[in-house]
């Protein structure tokens, strides 16, 4: 991230959602807990050489192991982050959320808070503040610094001294003090022109009903007529390779067919950690863009995921969603 020429953040919104950083020992193992703003102003005022912004503090409610994230509490947040910058007059926001679906929410964030003239950085932790060896602490605290430094406006992923583009990255391991990685996963397409007045981040989002298929071998139509009949708008299909998938099961293709249709929107991404989808190599790829598939290029299936969140939320037209399924918004293609 270059943030050369960016404004030092003055005043942090600090939005504290759960997960593993300020989680305590309960009967049934750790469980989020409240408290955690004392905690953070006890941590910090006994560094009184660290030099952090001034910072204010939210606790969403309720709080939640991220493992329980929905698109619904997505919601909740983008509306904190605007209330924190259009209401309470902050010109940083810093998310503490779980690390098993921070990746989620960062990529989703990315395209709920497009127009958003702030930086927003999400950040959590590994182990709990407080226990031995924990990385909460040099995770705020160095996420409070970045902000204190000057970041562009937009969100980021901070962890373990690194700043991370959220629509390129995964939570890739689950130990240690570094389960996020950059994927090294194929760029291009078009970069987006004006930004559709529907997806700035002032205007309301509705929610969506999103899935993800990762195909294997012996899938069949059953599946996939499973997910269209349930109601969902859009769907991630996560391909072989880049970008096959079964073109020699006549009714997995019609099924396909079907859905595009019944006007689901359907993005084709790799399930491999590197490179992406090229739907006119093979035959067996130009057969899926032939029923309607569309290609994800390189996103990740959380950029993919929650890509289809803002733009089906923002109620467009079926035609200009699939048009902005294949154009660079916020790095997500690039």
């Amino acid at each position: 991230m270059n943030r050369d020429n960016h404004v030092a953040a003055r005043q942090v919104m600090v939005l504290y959602t759960g997960g593993t950083i300020g989680m305590q020992a309960s009967e049934n193992g750790l469980a989020p807990a409240s408290g955690f703003e004392a905690r953070m102003a006890d941590q910090l005022a006994g560094q009184p050489a660290l030099v952090v912004p001034q910072w204010q503090f939210r606790e969403i409610s309720p709080l939640i192991d991220s493992a329980n994230m929905t698109p619904a509490y997505w919601q909740r947040l983008r509306e904190a982050v605007v209330d924190a910058v259009e209401v309470q007059g902050c010109d940083a926001v810093l998310i503490l959320h779980g690390t098993d679906t921070l990746a989620y929410s960062a990529a989703a964030m990315s395209f709920q808070l497009l127009g958003l003239n702030a930086p927003v950085v999400f950040t959590g932790s590994m182990l709990p503040a407080g226990v031995a060896e924990s990385d909460a602490w040099e995770n705020v605290n160095g996420a409070l610094q970045a902000l204190g430094k000057g970041l562009s406006p937009g969100v980021h992923l901070y962890f373990h001294g690194e700043l991370l583009q959220p629509t390129r990255c995964a939570k890739i391991r689950s130990f240690g003090r570094n389960p996020f990685a950059a994927l090294n996963r194929a760029q291009g397409g078009e970069t987006l022109g004006e930004l559709p007045a529907a997806l700035d981040y002032r205007q309301p989002k509705q929610l969506a009903n999103v899935a993800v298929l990762p195909l294997f071998p012996g899938i069949g139509a059953a599946q996939l007529d499973g997910l269209i009949d349930s109601g969902i708008q859009g769907l991630v299909l996560e391909c072989f390779g880049s970008g096959t998938g079964p073109s020699d099961n006549p009714a997995f293709l019609d099924s396909l067919q079907r859905a595009r249709q019944q006007g689901i929107c359907v993005i084709a991404i790799t399930q491999c950690h590197e490179g992406g989808v090229e739907l006119d190599v093979y035959e067996a790829g130009s057969r899926l863009r032939g029923v309607g598939v569309l290609s994800g290029g390189g996103m990740t299936r959380e950029a993919a995921f929650g890509k289809l969140h803002a733009l089906l939320g923002a109620d467009l037209p079926v035609d200009e969603v699939r048009r902005l399924v294949e154009l660079d918004m916020c790095g997500e293609l690039r």
